[in-house]
């Protein structure tokens, strides 16, 4: 069968997606954006509930596009094709693959994590709070999935994890790492709760980062750009620390220090 052809700028359709990069109109739909091959393909593998597909061949960069467009059709969802000018409307990026997706929010709390962390052994954890710049939250994705972290643990949420600049940032590791979403009062009770060792991020402590035990069940915890964590976060740790500075800045940005500091558990786990 061939999909539906959107030629006009007016299209409702059209109007939908291009509303969509907006928050408002996203919680209010329930839906969000996911646009590229990569990302697209994750989500699939993934099981993000994809409803709508739009594509345009004459933007294809590959030859791999119609394995993707036939499973999201297995998947059950509807192929529009549209012209190159009625994609360009739609998309948010400057280089446009020809490929976007219509997705249905998935949203998680912090009740789900029991079932997410049942049959892991010590997990290794990341509670993001408060982080502000889509770009960061989705790097911190992507260097989650890198890394082997059980899962995200988004706490008194800035970004919203469905923004398309976190999609695309995340390389569509949003796809790949559980994510959960609560109050940093829920967060924190929940990890006491389940003896989860916090480990707080910041300037301030003492403690170098590689000189702290990761190998048990830790939630590295991270904070806003410019504030750094809640003062809760910070009381409520069981080990605080802090990466060496030896220049002027006195932090890094807040995806790369999460980077680092993931890596440190990693070769920790790995050396036993």
């Amino acid at each position: 069968m061939n999909p539906l052809l959107i030629t006009s700028l007016e299209n409702e359709r059209v109007k939908e997606v291009v509303h969509l990069r907006d928050r408002h109109h996203r919680d209010k739909l329930n839906l969000y954006l996911i646009e590229g091959y990569r990302e697209l393909l994750r989500a699939l593998d993934g099981n993000a509930a994809l409803i709508r597909l739009f594509i345009c061949p004459e933007l294809f960069l590959g030859e791999n596009e119609p394995d993707l467009i036939k499973k999201a059709r297995k998947k059950g969802c509807e192929i529009i094709e549209t012209s190159a000018k009625v994609f360009h409307k739609m998309s948010y990026r400057d280089r446009p693959d020809g490929l976007i997706g219509v997705a249905t929010q998935q949203r998680k709390g912090i009740s789900d994590l029991k079932a997410i962390l049942a049959n892991i052994k010590n997990p290794l954890l990341i509670v993001a709070e408060a982080i502000e710049k889509p770009g960061n939250l989705g790097t911190i994705l992507r260097s989650a999935d890198a890394s082997g972290v059980a899962a995200l643990i988004v706490a008194n949420r800035c970004t919203d994890i469905f923004n398309p600049n976190v999609v695309r940032a995340s390389c569509g590791t949003l796809f790949t790492v559980p994510v959960v979403e609560g109050t940093t009062e829920e967060v924190v009770a929940w990890l006491k709760a389940n003896n989860v060792q916090i480990l707080a991020a910041m300037p301030q402590a003492t403690k170098i980062y590689t000189d702290v035990d990761m190998q048990k069940a830790v939630a590295i915890a991270v904070g806003t750009e410019q504030l750094g964590l809640s003062e809760q976060l910070k009381k409520d740790a069981h080990i605080q620390v802090r990466i060496p500075m030896l220049g002027t800045a006195d932090s890094l940005n807040v995806a790369m220090a999460t980077t680092l500091i993931l890596y440190e558990a990693v070769r920790q786990r790995q050396r036993g």
